[in-house]
C-alpha cells in the first residue's frame, strides 16, 4: 500500500524558514516523482515543486523559484520541501505526491499524503 506522510508544517512570521518532509513508504522510491502541491482557502491547489527520484530533476514554481528548495534523501525515502523568505501568499496546506509516470506540477498524481498546514503571519 502507497503511503505518504507529510510533516513540518506550522506557523511561522514572514521572511522565516519552514523544513517539510514526505515519508513514503509501499513502492520503490526510485521509480517514482514526488511532488509537493499546495491549497489555500478560497483557492484551487497548485503545483509548488517536484523531483524525479532516479534522475534528480527537479521543477519549480516560478512563484517559488529562489526561496524553495526540493530534495531528497533515498535512504530514508525521504523528499525535503526547504522553504525559505516565507510570504503570508504562501500560507496553505501542502500535499505531496507520488506518480511512477508524472513528473512536473499537474496535480494529476497517482498517490496522496494528507496535508500539512503552513501559516505565514505578516
Amino acid at each position: 500500500e502507497v503511503q505518504l506522510q507529510a510533516s513540518g508544517g506550522g506557523l511561522v512570521q514572514t521572511g522565516g524558514s519552514l523544513r517539510l518532509s514526505c515519508a513514503a513508504s509501499g513502492f520503490t522510491f526510485e521509480d517514482y516523482a514526488i511532488g509537493w502541491f499546495r491549497q489555500a482557502p478560497g483557492k484551487e491547489r497548485e503545483g509548488v515543486s517536484s523531483i524525479t527520484i532516479n534522475y534528480g530533476d527537479k521543477f519549480y514554481a516560478d512563484s517559488v523559484k529562489g526561496r524553495f528548495t526540493i530534495s531528497s534523501d533515498n535512504s530514508k525515502n525521504t523528499v525535503y520541501l526547504q522553504m525559505n523568505s516565507l510570504k503570508p501568499e504562501d500560507t496553505a496546506v501542502y500535499y505531496c505526491a507520488a506518480d511512477p509516470l508524472r513528473v512536473g506540477l499537474l496535480d494529476e498524481y497517482d498517490y496522496w499524503g494528507q496535508g500539512t498546514e503552513v501559516t505565514v503571519s505578516s
